[in-house]
């Protein structure tokens, strides 16, 4: 073991470890890789999105300082564990929340605070644009945000430089360069999936749409240069590596690969980028996504289409809640359990509540959950406030209450598999799932099994979620055989790396429908909250 040890510390003090750093939305994960792709190191920072005048946003001083705080987290990793400093990396990559808007001036400058993914105030721009351009956009694209503040006549618009997303931003700032990866820029605005390009018709048909604003600019100028996966998107400049590392121990001219957003780490986190595999990312929101063998036969509201890291079409059933409101629960136990004298780390509370999920009754005991602390445009709500109801002979225990919470966290994103499954006849033969839902044990397997009725596999990383996920496509960017498909490198690095599945249980999924049934009638009263608490 010693021997290992340091032959890993050889590896690091001499660049040869490859880095991903992902801005989640409740953490900004670093994930240190050896070329082999076998975790090494890891270092990770809490923040928080606020809502401020309407709008859910972060603070990019909050994106400095994290970023500085994760490195630096990192940083003290290797160094306790083999006993020298992180200086270079062989290849870096950065990820992000995809969507959003990231509004530039000619000097670089945010014109507007960023707004994330988390909002749904562009339902004006999204139907005239899903009609002009025959494409679901949805309400979080950055196409989507710019629309309405054309149409809203924001002030910032004539002056827009640049557009772009949060990991397109920090990447421009570390780099100097303009660039997305293309899975990235599917969230932004639509790709031609035959040139892995922006549509260029589709471009064209916005800049007619506006032209007669004489807002100064064509969409093009606006936007990133897309790149696939394997290619370079510039190198660490000195700058860059002070806002990285402030201890100015990192080098500079480390190579970058193309910025990507968590839906494209997740795919290649899970190994899911080739035709009719799938995949589920788990946290903060939750969307599943089917590469598709086929184009679907039309639009659907419902159904984002963007495309994995080296261009192919992908279905996204995307919901914006996933495990926020749970979250908000095992914090109130754990104050309950202070009050009673019995202090409990946030990790030991999880670890302790949430396998009592497959304990309880099929359909939760009749409880009712919606966990809407944001809006769920999938469902067509605007905002949301989280409830739990039940009824007068409902089975209210905790294992129950903790399963409603877990099948809560899944209802919107069914919505959408339905549409896929029942309308599109895509067919699914398993899922591979990621992120904080499949920690600690097989409980998130078996709630997402129950939940879409497929078999339900986990990598060994699904904890390492999209840092990990952004550090592989950093290695592939140095790969030996530039030839090699994206497919293939990952099936020959990390396919021995994915678990084996856990089958849906009859008994689960006939809970679930019943769950998701009364979930359906619930929202009813979902309305009615939204109404009556401002």
């Amino acid at each position: 073991m010693k021997e290992q040890t340091g032959n890993i510390a050889d590896l690091i003090e001499s660049g040869g470890a490859l880095l991903g750093i992902e801005f989640g939305s409740t953490r900004i994960k670093a994930s240190l890789i050896a070329p082999d792709c076998t975790p090494l190191a890891a270092g990770s920072h809490a923040w928080e999105n606020q809502q401020k005048d309407g709008i859910w946003t972060y603070d990019m001083s909050d994106v400095w300082q994290g970023l500085a705080a994760c490195y630096a987290a990192l940083a003290r990793d290797v160094r306790a564990r083999y006993a020298v400093d992180l200086t270079r990396v062989a290849a870096m990559g950065l990820s992000g929340m995809m969507h959003g808007y990231v509004a530039l001036d000619c000097d670089g400058q945010l014109l507007v605070p960023f707004r994330t993914w988390r909002n749904n105030i562009t339902g004006d721009a999204c139907a005239e644009l899903t009609r002009l351009l025959d494409f679901a956009v949805p309400q979080r694209w950055s196409i989507a945000h710019l629309y309405q503040s054309i149409l809203e006549e924001q002030p910032h618009v004539p002056h827009i430089a640049r557009l772009t997303t949060l990991a397109g931003y920090v990447h421009q700032k570390l780099t100097g360069e303009h660039k997305l990866g293309v899975g990235e820029a599917s969230g932004m605005f639509p790709i031609d999936p035959h040139m892995g390009d922006w549509d260029a018709s589709r471009v064209a048909q916005f800049d007619a749409l506006i032209a007669p604003r004489k807002l100064g600019w064509t969409l093009r100028r606006l936007l990133p240069e897309v790149l696939p996966a394997g290619c370079e998107a510039g190198r660490l400049s000195a700058e860059g590596a002070r806002l990285l590392d402030p201890s100015g121990k990192l080098q500079a001219g480390i190579v970058l690969c193309p910025p990507e957003g968590d839906a494209g780490t997740g795919m290649v986190a899970t190994n899911a980028v080739r035709p009719r595999s799938g995949n589920v990312s788990a946290g903060t929101s939750v969307f599943a996504m089917i590469v598709l063998e086929k184009a679907l036969s039309r639009p659907h509201e419902e159904i984002d289409i963007v495309v994995t890291p080296d261009g192919k079409p992908v279905a996204m059933a995307h919901s914006n809640n996933g495990s926020s409101d749970l979250d908000a629960w095992i914090s109130l136990f754990g104050q309950v359990a202070g009050a009673l004298g019995a202090e409990a780390q946030l990790d030991q509370l999880y670890e302790k509540l949430l396998p009592l999920a497959v304990e309880g009754d099929p359909d939760a005991g009749g409880l009712l959950c919606v966990n809407y602390v944001s809006g769920e445009h999938v469902t067509g709500f605007a905002e949301g406030r989280p409830l739990f109801a039940r009824n007068h002979d409902s089975n209210f225990n905790l294992p129950n209450f903790v399963r409603a919470m877990y099948f809560a966290s899944l209802c919107a994103m069914r919505t959408g598999m339905n549409i896929l499954t029942e309308e599109e006849n895509v067919v699914i033969e398993e899922i591979r799932g990621h992120g904080g839902f499949f920690k600690g044990g097989d409980t998130g397997q078996r709630m997402m099994a129950a939940a879409l009725g497929v078999p339900v596999s986990v990598p060994e990383t699904a904890g390492e979620g999209g840092a990990w996920g952004m550090a592989v496509l950093a290695a592939y960017l140095l790969r030996s055989d530039r030839a090699q498909s994206l497919p293939d490198f990952l099936d020959e690095r990390i396919a021995t790396r994915i678990g084996a599945p856990v089958l849906p249980d009859p008994r689960d999924v006939e809970g679930f429908a019943q769950f998701f049934a009364r979930h359906e009638q619930g929202l009813s009263v979902e309305r009615a909250a939204i109404k009556a608490l401002r």
